[in-house]
């Protein structure tokens, strides 16, 4: 019963999150307490969720498939990031709008990636090892990124960064790989609650920023909404045709396309709120959250579609 109900919620995922965010933007007393030490511990929770359904061999993968893995990982930190510091000076975004582009674009793959993955009949195995990749390497990647492409805007604390990086990924993913492989029998009765109280979670996150900043969203001219748009569709777009290019191989490049297409807005979230003053920078990694995750759904819409074969005639 709760397996399926869980397997119901995860499916529906974008439909969740649009209504949690509608909440959040239409209704924001019913969300906007949610917020500081809440959105920390909750992405701290989803991180932890994901070390618990780590298996060993979704690393020994990393050894028996090593091309697709780096290529996903390679364009995961080399084309969001260019993308979201281009797309800011393209659409000549404010500072903090910007900076809060850039800072998601150099997010490792979020979790939703899996779950779009699974809906679009693609290489989940893979899409779940390049998210734990991209999520380890995070923790030094996405600061040594931020301060490279924000350092040209604005003086920010490097090692702080770092250090929430870790925080945040490193130590709830680390907590739940050790649970998963030394308390098996535990970890079996959680693994259909927490694909639940992710989704709930992302959905929490994404509809605080919003409510506390409704009013600079309606504000907003149409930049920030296209910017956001644009840095998903390139990374879907780019990641997949990079991909199959070098893969020519249709469900590895879907996969990686979803991968680099989604963001852990969530990590991009905190690392805002706990490093910038301006509450703004915030705001695209809620948009990035909700424009993935539609985008990501219609992407699985038509990556599932089977080609239809010929007729035989006789």
């Amino acid at each position: 019963m709760l397996r399926e109900f869980s397997k119901q919620i995860v499916n529906a995922f974008p439909l969740v999150l649009l209504f949690i965010a509608g909440l959040g933007l239409f209704i924001p007393e019913w969300i906007v307490w949610f917020k500081g030490p809440w959105i920390t511990y909750s992405l701290g929770l989803i991180m932890l969720g994901m070390g618990l359904s780590l298996e060993v061999e979704d690393f020994l993968r990393i050894f028996r498939q090593p091309k697709p893995i780096l290529i996903g990982t390679a364009l995961q930190y080399s084309v969001m990031p260019l993308l979201g510091y281009l797309l800011g000076y393209w659409f000549h975004l404010p500072e903090a709008f910007a900076v809060g582009l850039i800072l998601v674009s150099c997010c490792p793959g979020g979790t939703a990636s899996n779950v779009i993955t699974f809906l679009a009949k693609a290489n989940v195995p893979l899409s779940v090892t390049l998210t734990s990749v991209s999520t380890i390497l995070g923790i030094l990647f996405t600061p040594f990124l931020v301060a490279y492409f924000i350092g040209s805007r604005l003086e920010i604390d490097r090692w702080g960064l770092v250090f929430t990086t870790f925080q945040v990924i490193l130590v709830p993913v680390g907590l739940g790989i050790f649970f998963k492989s030394f308390f098996p029998s535990v970890t079996e009765t959680t693994k259909d609650l927490f694909p639940v109280l992710s989704v709930l979670l992302i959905a929490m996150i994404v509809a605080s920023i919003i409510a506390s900043g409704k009013e600079t969203i309606l504000s907003s001219d149409y930049r920030i909404f296209f910017a956001v748009v644009c840095l998903h569709l390139g990374g879907f777009g780019l990641g997949g045709l990079f991909a199959w290019v070098l893969t020519r191989d249709a469900k590895i490049s879907q996969t990686i396309s979803i991968e680099v297409g989604m963001q852990n807005s969530g990590l991009g979230a905190v690392l805002a709120k706990t490093h910038f003053l301006d509450p703004n920078t915030a705001i695209p990694s809620a948009l990035s959250s909700l424009t993935h995750s539609l985008l990501g759904s219609l992407f699985a819409t038509y990556f599932r579609k089977e080609p239809k074969k010929p007729a035989i005639v006789n």
